[in-house]
């Protein structure tokens, strides 16, 4: 499920010459870590969210899959 949170996204002015401003939609910056830096070398690593414990797992064909 996704969620939406409106506070992710900034807004930016754009001006043309002679018409009323425009607001675009900019998402802000996302912090990033590498699978690397997160596995250190295992499969599979557990992230616990909410009191609930997740996995993620590093697949055979090298994707990642999130379960509960």
């Amino acid at each position: 499920m996704n969620t939406h949170n409106p506070n992710d996204f900034r807004y930016r002015v754009r001006r043309s010459d002679d018409t009323q401003p425009r607001y675009d939609r900019v998402p802000m910056a996302v912090r990033t870590l590498s699978s690397n830096t997160l596995f250190q070398g295992e499969h599979e690593i557990g992230i616990e969210h909410h009191g609930a414990l997740y996995r993620l797992k590093i697949t055979r064909q090298g994707k990642l899959i999130l379960n509960k």
